[in-house]
């Protein structure tokens, strides 16, 4: 039997060794994840309409739009809450795959994680209790302004405050309990990214963007430096669903409009 079946045997080794770098050249990236057949992803839950909970479920334009690129993967989303100041070590202890949490492409960022291409642009915004009598960043003087910690928000804040533009700046964990501060009154304003500053206040009533501040920011999804197939995957993937209307879908939905053409 097996002088019989030696010779079969080999040739099927021989098409397997040989089909492993074909498969991973099309894109396949169940050998590149944490888990077989799934794509975690660590994710601030508390940053609507990018994400958040609904119970137990994750929504939001982010968990969608992974959802969709998992699918062009082969592989099926595991959403991990995370708090947003642990997200970057997370990472890179192979808690997750990615990060994709309406993370900003920064300078700082990319000297500890690698980021796929550009999925969103955004920019930063001032937010104000309704009776508020505060118009502009130029009426931030002498104001108290909270911001989510360790965000762009806060950063802006910062380079206001050394203008001599801020009387103080207050950090908070995430951004819902910035609102909430700023709805009882202990804060005088919020700065942070204008599409959440606009869906927040639209969504709770009590509050309104008084102004956006230009700051060309892009998100991107954030990959260990050591997991460059995925990267590659994940940009084929994301290139994908923009070319075949999946990605147009998921943006009317959360935001209410096409996305803007260059």
């Amino acid at each position: 039997m097996k002088g019989k079946w030696m010779k079969p045997a080999i040739g099927l080794l021989l098409a397997a060794l040989l089909a492993i770098p074909l498969a991973a050249g099309c894109g396949g990236a169940s050998g590149q994840t944490l888990k077989a057949g799934k794509l975690t992803m660590g994710s601030d839950t508390s940053y609507p309409p990018f994400e958040s909970m609904e119970g137990s479920k994750p929504v939001g334009f982010d968990v969608e739009v992974a959802q969709a690129i998992a699918k062009k993967l082969g592989l099926t989303l595991e959403v991990i809450s995370t708090a947003w100041d642990g997200i970057i070590p997370g990472l890179k202890t192979k808690k997750y795959d990615i990060i994709m949490s309406a993370m900003t492409i920064t300078a700082d960022r990319k000297k500890q994680i690698n980021f796929s291409d550009p999925y969103i642009d955004s920019d930063q915004s001032i937010a104000v209790a309704n009776n508020s009598t505060i118009k502009g960043q130029a009426d931030l003087k002498g104001k108290v302004v909270g911001v989510q910690i360790d965000t762009t928000g806060q950063f802006k804040a910062e380079e206001i405050q050394k203008a001599g533009g801020i009387k103080e700046i207050q950090k908070f964990d995430t951004i819902l309990v910035a609102f909430e501060a700023l709805e009882q009154g202990k804060v005088d304003a919020i700065i942070n990214d204008y599409p959440v500053n606009m869906y927040v206040s639209g969504k709770r009533g009590k509050t309104k963007v008084i102004t956006k501040i230009k700051t060309n920011e892009q998100y991107g999804i954030g990959v260990r430096k050591d997991n460059t197939a995925l990267l590659n995957s994940i940009n084929g993937a994301l290139k994908t669903i923009r070319d075949d209307g999946s990605y147009t879908a998921i943006y009317k939905t959360w935001f209410g409009a096409a996305p803007p053409t260059e």
